[in-house]
């Protein structure tokens, strides 16, 4: 008999869920948007709210639908290529740039004030902080009683204490907009909202929740779904207030920061304005949290991924994806965000494709002709927009710069829309001539 699970757990699926997307890049990010959009920073939070809470849920809820996994929701491209796009996925947003960004943040906001960022402290930091991520995550089905009813809570507590500050407290008057806020906030807050990537987060995260509701004993698909829906929703609601109460920081920064400031620095100086000293430990404690856990279900998630694929237990691979995690985190912050930024804008809009289009498939004859075409031309439109973030951008001709939306790194998006329009049509011609694999 299948177990129902209780208020209490699905509060707690929901914090983990919540605690798991809020790694240091959520918390740091914002404020920026915020100090820089000045008086329009509710419409660029706008912008910000749709991608970066929109899509991660809608991401949650398209796996939920499914199952959990990402090689499920993949199905109308195909097992290969939807491996490749996984195998990807998995390695972006894990061992080769997230999870070794997680330690270099924790230490740059938390240790680095303290000991200078030179390689010896920075390579005992990492040492220790592994050691830890690896020992959490070697027990996955305990992820629920350690993230969802301690670690969770623990960081939900210190984020609710800057949230109020940022209200009861504020630093000073609103800032003034830059120029390119004030000529397009929404869209603005729109482009960096997708550059945060949590919609690849919840891709690798989706199997982690439903495998927590899981080890609670419950078996039922649509009891998986639902309770993995209200994880996502539970944790949507969390970000959306946390980044209002984080925009509200930076647009009311101005006097204390330059409008350059990274949102560490602005976020440094508000804990340090409002609380003093007690406020930067409190600040690099909760970084720290916040990174950790994000750390846990990363690694996580890449060792039941991998483990079905290789010959290989899930305990050597999170060892494996521990220790690899650890010599990346030694390349430093910069250079770690310099390498990833191109690779992530690429790989994103296939990605955005397939979680929106996922919930048309019931609509087509064969959802195949849908979503394959329009994914293989996000790719390519987003290998060009990874290619101008990129060291590179010189190598590109000139009428790139010249496609719609092509500035807000969105070349992609336009070319997407024009290309599943004629499949929609080349799907009603053909009929059902092919059955589809993706019901």
């Amino acid at each position: 008999m299948t177990r129902h699970l209780k208020p209490r757990d699905i509060l707690a699926l929901g914090f983990m869920t919540f605690a798991l997307f809020v790694g240091a890049g959520n918390i740091i990010f914002p404020p920026m948007v915020g100090l820089q959009a000045g008086e329009h920073v509710w419409w660029a939070s706008l912008g910000f709210l749709i991608t970066a809470v929109g899509l991660p849920v809608l991401t949650v809820v398209s796996l939920a639908r499914v199952g959990g996994g990402m090689d499920l929701l993949s199905t109308p491209i195909g097992r290969y290529a939807g491996l490749l796009l996984a195998t990807v996925c998995y390695l972006a947003v894990g061992p080769l740039f997230a999870t070794p960004r997680t330690a270099t943040v924790s230490f740059e906001v938390g240790i680095a004030p303290l000991t200078g960022d030179g390689w010896l402290p920075l390579f005992i930091y990492s040492l220790i902080y592994f050691v830890l991520v690896i020992g959490i995550s070697l027990y996955p089905g305990k992820l629920l009683d350690t993230v969802g009813h301690f670690l969770a809570p623990i960081k939900i507590l210190a984020l609710i204490v800057l949230a109020v500050a940022a209200i009861i407290w504020p630093a000073g008057g609103i800032s003034t907009a830059t120029e390119a806020y004030q000529n397009a906030a929404f869209s603005n807050g729109f482009v960096n909202g997708y550059l945060t990537m949590d919609t690849l987060g919840a891709l690798v995260f989706g199997i982690v929740i439903v495998n927590a509701a899981r080890s609670r004993g419950v078996t039922e698909a649509h009891l998986l779904t639902r309770y993995t829906i209200w994880a996502g929703l539970i944790a949507g609601v969390g970000l959306a207030l946390l980044y209002l109460a984080l925009f509200r920081i930076g647009s009311d920064s101005a006097t204390l920061v330059e409008q350059s400031a990274n949102g560490a620095a602005i976020l440094h100086a508000y804990v340090q304005h409002t609380f003093g000293g007690a406020g930067s430990f409190l600040l690099a404690a909760l970084i720290f949290l916040a990174c950790m856990v994000t750390a846990v279900g990363l690694t996580c998630a890449c060792a039941e991924f991998f483990a079905q694929y290789l010959p290989v237990s899930y305990r050597a691979l999170v060892f494996i994806l521990g220790l690899f995690s650890m010599v990346i985190s030694n390349l430093g912050l910069s250079q770690l965000i310099q390498i990833s930024i191109p690779i992530l804008t690429a790989i994103y809009p296939p990605c955005i494709v397939l979680v929106v289009l996922s919930f048309t498939r019931p609509w087509w004859h064969n959802s195949t002709r849908i979503i394959a075409p329009a994914m293989l031309v996000s790719l390519l439109f987003g290998i060009l927009d990874g290619v101008k973030a990129s060291a590179l951008s010189g190598l590109l001709p000139d009428w790139t710069s010249r496609l719609p939306l092509a500035e807000q790194g969105l070349a992609w998006a336009l070319p997407t829309v024009v290309i599943v329009v004629l499949s929609v049509i080349w799907d009603r011609a053909a009929g059902r001539q092919v059955t589809s694999a993706a019901h």
